[in-house]
Formats: structure tokens, sequence, C-alpha cells
């Protein structure tokens, strides 16, 4: 019987990423022998059903150099005990730390970003930074994985690595689980039977704009009375977002669910789901709204506006524009056929372009590139 292909991922940021590689193990686990170092944020218990193996460390999401250092050494001796054949990191702090540790180990190199850090809302000086350091850092690993075009044309615009390097695998999303997730009890939440539900899945963060989805929130619930908020997630605006609902008296209609195992039985109680990013490197949110039947709004930026035609399967709005977001919202209450239209012709893209198996399928091909070599 043949070996399996062994890969040790190495990731820090959960969320999307999580997600990510729970679609990824689930459909490789055949063919790949997944060995897993997460961050303290991941969720163990599931992991350990998924991955053959399962290494919790201790990893700051900020630069902190003795706790760094401590991860650093720890991997690599991980990375010698287990002998990989690849090494995959996922997204930039544990990009640096895979590549860093794995210098001199004879093993091949995969590192995707999951988005470029260079490509976030900061000032010039950070910018160049990050620039800076996935330019050296390209050097120390055999393939850069995109997960969409535009991703790949960011690569490309800023000189990170020669073209040949790059490959685009585009997310994939569990079309299976999510088919079987039961919905969310409105009664179970506090949502009363006849709301018009908002929603909004994600990081409360800057690059998340949670402001813009509570003051487009106000708008809306000037003309639909019976609107409720539900936002799905956690973060360090947290605090923030909830002064501002109760600075415009809407604390009644809001609910704010802090993280959950199963954002998509979320989704499909809403009635229509919000991606308000100010830069978004792929948004997996997108696609699984799309597969909860949910009509989307989102923002025209970076590799979103490769995922969503707009009026065709969702709706596009200028980045920080409230009043564009809760226009379109009343218009989509208003107006059945639209938001029908849109449902119909997002479920039918997600069929096509965002299958899980897809995924699994282009990263072990992927694998087997370097298996060969």
């Amino acid at each position: 019987m043949k070996r399996k292909i062994r890969v040790l991922h190495v990731a820090e940021a959960a969320g999307g990423v999580e997600r990510y590689l729970e679609t990824l193990f689930k459909y490789s686990k055949d063919k790949v022998e997944n060995i897993l170092v997460c961050s303290q944020n991941y969720d163990y218990k599931k992991f350990k059903t998924l991955a053959d193996r399962v290494i919790v460390l201790n990893m700051a999401h900020d630069i902190e150099p003795s706790s760094d250092i401590k991860v650093e050494r720890t991997l690599r001796r991980i990375i010698k005990q287990l002998k990989p054949d690849i090494v995959y990191a996922h997204s930039s702090k544990a990009g640096a730390f895979a590549r860093i540790a794995d210098l001199g180990l004879n093993n091949k190199v995969i590192y995707n970003p999951h988005g470029w850090a260079f490509n976030m809302q900061q000032s010039a000086k950070k910018k160049e930074m990050y620039k800076w350091v996935e330019k050296i850092s390209a050097h120390f690993c055999n393939k850069i994985v995109c997960i969409s075009d535009a991703e790949r044309e960011s690569a490309l615009r800023e000189k990170i690595c020669k073209p040949s390097k790059l490959q685009v695998i585009y997310n994939g999303i569990d079309l299976e689980e999510i088919e079987k997730t039961t919905p969310m009890s409105r009664d179970q939440l506090g949502i009363p039977d006849d709301a018009f539900v908002v929603g909004m899945v994600g990081r409360l963060s800057k690059q998340k704009a949670p402001d813009t989805f509570v003051k487009a929130a106000k708008l809306i619930k000037e003309k639909i009375p019976n609107a409720f908020f539900l936002m799905v997630g956690d973060g360090e605006l947290r605090d923030q977002t909830e002064e501002l609902i109760n600075q415009y008296d809407l604390g009644s209609s809001f609910l704010i669910t802090g993280w959950v195992d199963n954002p998509t039985a979320y989704m499909k109680i809403m009635d229509v789901g919000m991606l308000l990013s100010r830069w978004e490197g792929f948004g997996l949110v997108l696609p699984e709204y799309m597969a909860c039947g949910v009509p989307i709004i989102a923002t025209n930026v970076d590799a979103i506006p490769n995922i969503i035609q707009n009026d065709k399967n969702g709706l596009l709005v200028k980045k920080d524009n409230y009043r564009q977001s809760a226009n379109e919202t009343i218009t989509l209450h208003d107006n059945f056929g639209e938001s029908n239209k849109i449902t119909k012709n997002a479920l039918q893209y997600v069929n096509n372009k965002f299958d899980g198996k897809r995924l699994a399928n282009e990263s072990m091909n992927l694998y087997k590139n370097y298996e060969n070599n």
C-alpha cells in the first residue's frame, strides 16, 4: 500500500482559515496525512477528528519577540521529529514561523497568505514593512498559493516573487455539510418570527467594518421597523460596536453572538448577508452565504468583485458607504423578485466554483508535484 504524503500545516489565525482547513482535511484525509500545528484559538476537539495529529502552541497574533522565538524553536523541533514531506503555512504570522523554522531542513514548503498583509488598511510604513518581509520570505518556500486572482495580481504588482512561484487555488467550502446544517431557532436567539434579519459574519475588527454595519442598521430600521440585526463573531472592536449600537438606541434589535462553531446555521436565518470589508483577500463568508440561500451585499474591494458580479449573484457597494448599504438592503426587502434572482444565481455559481472537493483535489495535485521531486 502506497504511503500517504505527510503534510504539516502551521496555522495561527482562526476564523476563515480554520474553516478552510476543516474542508481541506475532510476531503483529503484518504490520501494525505494531515498534521496540524495551530494556535490556542483553534477548536482542538474538532480538529482531532479531522487531522491525523493536532499540536497546539501558544502563538501571539501580534509580534511578541520572546513568545515568537519560543514558538520558532518548538516548531523546528516538531518538523525535525515528524519529517513531513511538505510544510504548509497558512496566513502571514504562521508563514513567517514556518519558513524560518524550516530553514535548512529537507522538505518542501508551501505558503498561503489567505490575504496579503500589505493590502490591509494601515500606515504606508507598515505596508512597506510587510512587502519587504514577504519579498524576503518568498525565497524560503517552493510555492505560494493565492486564494483568488486578485491576490495573485497583488503579488505580481508588488514583485513579491517570480510569477512561476504563484499558483491560484480558489477557496472551497463544504457544500455537503452546509446542506445538512439545521438552521438556528429564531425563538432561542430571541429574534421575532416575523423579523427581517440582516446579518454579518466575521471578526469585529477594523477590516470587517462593524461600524459601517451599525450605521447602516440605523437607517434600515427607520424604513423597515421589523428589521433585526445579527452579528456572528467577536473581536477587538466589540466594546466600541456595542457602544455605537446603544448610542443609536438599537439594543433591542441587535444580537452579537460571539464566536460560534456553526456560523452557517446562523446564516440560514438571515434575509440579507453583508460583508462590508475595507480590504479582503477572499471573503470565505461569500460562498457560504450563497450556499445558505442568502442574498449578499458586499463592498467593491480587492477580491470581492472576483466573486460577486453586481446585480447578478449579489450587490456591490462602495467601502464605508453605509447609506448605500442601507438603500440596497431596503431594495432587497421591497423587491422579492430581485432578491430571489440573486439567490438563485448565487446558488448555481457556488455549486460550480467553490466546492470543497475541488479545493482538496487541486491541493493534492500540488502536493504530488513535490512528492515526485
